[in-house]
């Protein structure tokens, strides 16, 4: 599955984009950001306050408790304001 973390998710991960592997027992987002915070204090960090942060599920915006099924991309981005 490919992960692409944007804004200060990004800068807070150290990286855009990565490729992983994610364990079978992770099937929704919110399992996912879980997983993501124990792979090292970086990730712990960038997902402190999970609750602020948005996910897209192969492009199409997804609230926490999605599935992520056989999902290609999942990106992860801190809310957006604007006018």
């Amino acid at each position: 599955m490919r992960l692409l973390y944007f804004a200060w998710v990004k800068e807070k991960v150290g990286h855009a984009a990565e490729d992983v592997e994610v364990p079978g027992d992770v099937a929704t987002v919110a399992e996912l950001i879980a997983w993501l915070k124990t792979r090292g204090p970086e990730f712990a960090h960038a997902f402190e306050r999970a609750e602020v942060i948005r996910a897209a599920v192969d492009q199409t915006h997804a609230r926490h408790d999605a599935k992520i099924g056989d999902a290609q991309e999942i990106a992860f981005f801190p809310p957006v304001t604007g006018g």
